[in-house]
């Protein structure tokens, strides 16, 4: 190989090396390693209680936020109670007259409007009470034109004033005849054609009891209808001794996702049952059912500084109540005292602030992350 092919080799050689040399001093002098604090692996213990997570990971683990809200109430506890219809709530359908059934349009556990028909109910009484109505009737018409008859007369001088007025009170006797049985005829629903009346629904509300069919006999001392007014239930249960004084009218009481009013607390201790008599009136839902065993919970008011968050917010780790608040640059693990859940929701009395953003989905992930530090 000739002097001038070794110089050019010589060379390039140099030119090689020195660029080598260069491309490794930029890369060590302005890219971090893995483990360098600028770019922390996801979950990473970056401070203190603080899960290292930018947005793009949160959204990734299905993370969300919801703000904590003051409670204003607190449960206090739960106890056993029983679903019944207030006192002045539950009507009984009674038949007016003797007769026989002839058709039933409703079954129990029917739902009706004030004033529908229950049952149409064939009864002589009403064939005999349109008879007499028509009678009444008809003498009404003579006692009113002989009463005018009569006063014309007496205006006229030729009769004394004492016939016309005794004429008139013929006439006013006879209409309140035809009045009287007018009335108990569209009282009971009655059609004097045909013998037959309809027991109708004197209130709105549920059929609880239909003890009638097509061809039974009725009399008027039964009661073959028992309607429950609608929207309005009460709750009957068992306060402990421990609230007894505590528990007042006028609190709130929860029955799944309804809420009622506290009306009555009993003063006196059973002593089977170490508790008192609780009444609460409820409205009606899907699952208030007369008879209905259930449990009912108390409200009070909330302490000072209690916060409600929603239950799926809270996790155990290693033995202690956390929730995850964001913080800046992840979600701090944050230990807190609860004092009870209801409906979904849980109060809190340490850990958090009003307006602090909790997280309330995705929080299996953030526990596993943080069982793994």
């Amino acid at each position: 190989m000739s002097k001038r092919n070794y110089l050019f080799a010589g060379v390039a050689f140099v030119a090689l090396t020195l660029a080598g040399l260069w491309w490794l001093a930029t890369r060590s002098g302005t890219a971090p390693s893995p483990s360098s604090p600028a770019f922390p692996a996801a979950g990473r213990m970056t401070a203190p209680g603080i899960l290292a997570l930018d947005e793009g990971q949160a959204a990734q683990l299905g993370i969300r936020l919801a703000p904590a809200v003051a409670a204003v109430e607190a449960p206090l506890s739960t106890v056993p109670a029983t679903i019944q219809p207030p006192a002045n709530a539950r009507v009984a359908v009674a038949a007016t007259f003797p007769g026989v059934v002839m058709r039933t349009l409703v079954v129990e556990g029917d739902t009706v409007r004030q004033g529908q028909p229950l049952a149409v109910i064939s009864s002589r009484e009403v064939l005999t009470m349109g008879a007499d109505l028509a009678r009444a009737s008809a003498r009404l018409g003579v006692a009113q034109s002989n009463a005018a008859r009569l006063s014309q007369l007496s205006r006229e001088g030729i009769i004394a004033g004492a016939r016309a007025d005794e004429a008139n009170a013929i006439a006013a006797e006879a209409g309140a005849d035809v009045s009287e049985k007018f009335r108990i005829l569209r009282m009971v629903h009655g059609n004097a054609g045909n013998g037959t009346y309809t027991l109708a629904a004197p209130i709105a509300g549920r059929v609880t009891a239909a003890g009638i069919r097509a061809g039974d006999p009725v009399d008027g001392t039964t009661a073959p209808f028992v309607i429950d007014a609608a929207n309005r239930y009460e709750v009957l249960g068992q306060l402990p001794e421990r609230l007894v004084g505590t528990v007042r009218p006028g609190m709130t009481v929860g029955f799944g996702s309804l809420r009622g009013t506290v009306t009555a607390v009993g003063t006196t201790i059973d002593p089977t049952s170490r508790s008192a008599s609780l009444k609460a009136e409820i409205p009606a839902g899907p699952d208030i059912v007369t008879g209905r065993s259930a449990s009912a919970t108390i409200f009070g008011p909330a302490p000072a500084g209690a916060i409600s968050l929603p239950a799926a917010a809270v996790s155990t780790i290693k033995g202690k109540t956390v929730v995850f608040v964001a913080a800046r640059g992840g979600f701090a693990v944050r230990e807190v005292t609860s004092v009870g859940s209801s409906e979904g929701q849980v109060i809190l009395l340490s850990g958090v602030k009003p307006g602090e953003q909790v997280v309330v989905a995705g929080t299996s992930a953030l526990k596993a992350l943080a069982l793994s530090q």
